[in-house]
């Protein structure tokens, strides 16, 4: 990065996942770094995105087993909640990320913060409240927003997304979620939990259709034993229309139309990128899916980068993010680009059981006419299972005809902790053998891992 007339050596435009660690990298390099934020400083993951969610259902898996805990002689029958007590704590919980007051960290890394929505002038300048900013280089990281569906009447009933939801204070007695994806099932769990009448809508056959088969099939099966929840597959949402202080839904399915009263109507399937940001000025390449970028995360514009959910499909996780963030933030200092590698990126929805994925499904594999072998081992082989009194999970791992390991899905309690040593499995090209051949440590859920993994090898 050469040193010019320009005000800072980098502009970072937006303060997620991101676009933070770029910053930090490029200041400790003793780089003149500037953070431009329109909201709240961390973006949405810790502010209204993964944290505070995340934080709700361990409390609402916490409520469902005290209040469940007579099968192992608790008496615990009785227990209650206070939902303004619910939010105190997710509010702690977002509040100990140090995300919304992290302006004086950037502050001690000599981070300059700027708070408003930025606009590109030219390639290298940018408008903040007016005033007008330049830099050598930018890394764009402006996240994304939920895209509101085409429903009838939703341009004069709204339509809340969990960000509002989640910021009520009080729980809606109904709701009715758009979306049956990973947000949308950890919410309809969420809500169930506290007492809320769901209804779960989504046009794919089955929840979670990016996932194998039988993690959205056992799911769906799990959620409907919760009487609180209706789940609604090959379902188009048409209208909404008030109905007095609540929503009336019309939906279609199966050729027929149907309608509910709701309280609530949430949106959660799918994400808009933030383009809005005058890189017509910047001559950036673009479009409504995202930001256009090579390998590199860089741009058609060689000294603007991108990181994040502003590049539509290639992120979409936060730990994604923070790899591209700290990968643009090299590729700006250093000649020798590097390039993300997304092989081994796991997945994880915070339901209960939880399910984690990394790798290639199934699915992928038929689409790509692979030759595989495949292994399914439910988790009541586990000696776990029987004292932890819980059945309802497998481990399902897909190796080449090699039997490398490339792809797997766990559904199980915590499997977002089990799901790393597939990840690095998947990165190191290990074998099943390899796996089934290392011990797993007795009365863990791991162990269903290694039987599954023996299968193949």
């Amino acid at each position: 990065m050469k040193k010019t007339k320009f005000d800072f050596d980098l502009i970072v435009i937006g303060s997620g996942a991101g676009g933070s660690a770029a910053a930090t990298i490029a200041a400790r390099e003793g780089k003149r770094v500037a953070i431009v934020e329109s909201d709240t400083f961390g973006g949405n993951s810790p502010n209204w995105g993964d944290v505070p969610i995340k934080a709700l259902l361990h409390a609402a898996h916490l409520y469902n087993q005290a209040r469940t805990g007579s099968r192992f002689g608790l008496r615990s029958s009785a227990i209650s909640f206070n939902y303004p007590s619910l939010l105190d704590w997710k509010d702690l919980a977002v509040k100990r990320t140090g995300a919304g007051g992290n302006r004086g960290y950037y502050d001690e890394q000599g981070i300059t913060t700027l708070h408003g929505l930025a606009h590109f002038l030219s390639p290298h300048e940018i408008n903040v409240n007016r005033k007008h900013y330049s830099a050598g280089s930018f890394i764009i990281a402006t996240g994304a927003e939920w895209k509101m569906p085409e429903i009838q009447g939703s341009d004069t009933v709204p339509l809340i997304t969990p960000r509002e939801l989640l910021d009520s204070k009080r729980l809606p007695k109904s709701l009715y979620i758009v979306g049956g994806g990973t947000t949308g099932v950890e919410i309809a769990q969420l809500m169930s939990t506290f007492g809320v009448k769901v209804v779960i809508a989504d046009i794919a056959s089955r929840l979670l259709p990016d996932y194998e088969t039988e993690a959205g099939e056992l799911l769906e099966n799990l959620l409907t034993k919760n009487k609180n929840i209706h789940v609604l597959t090959q379902t188009r949402t048409v209208a909404i229309e008030k109905e007095n202080i609540a929503r009336r839904v019309t939906y279609s399915r199966g050729g027929h139309e149907h309608s509910l009263r709701v309280d609530q109507v949430l949106v959660c399937a799918g994400r808009r990128p933030n383009v809005d940001l005058g890189l017509e000025n910047a001559g950036v390449k673009y479009s409504d899916k995202g930001i256009v970028v090579n390998s590199n995360l860089q741009t058609n514009v060689k000294h603007i980068y991108a990181a994040g959910d502003v590049l539509g499909e290639i992120s979409g996780h936060t730990h994604t993010a923070l790899m591209q963030s700290r990968i643009a933030a090299h590729n700006i200092l250093s000649k020798k680009k590097i390039v993300p590698d997304y092989t081994a990126t796991p997945h994880v929805i915070f339901t209960y059981p939880s399910i984690a994925s990394v790798g290639l499904t199934e699915d992928d594999c038929l689409r790509r006419d692979l030759r595989i072998k495949k292994s399914f081992v439910p988790l009541s082989v586990t000696a776990r299972s029987n004292v932890s009194d819980f059945h309802d999970g497998f481990v399902k791992l897909i190796a080449d005809k090699n039997g490398v390991l490339i792809g797997a899905t766990i559904m199980a309690p915590e499997a977002g902790e089990s799901i790393q040593e597939l990840a690095l499995a998947v990165k190191s090209g290990l074998t099943t053998a390899d796996i089934a051949n290392t011990p797993h440590a007795f009365l863990t859920w791991s162990e269903a891992v290694r039987i599954a993994a023996s299968k193949i090898s």
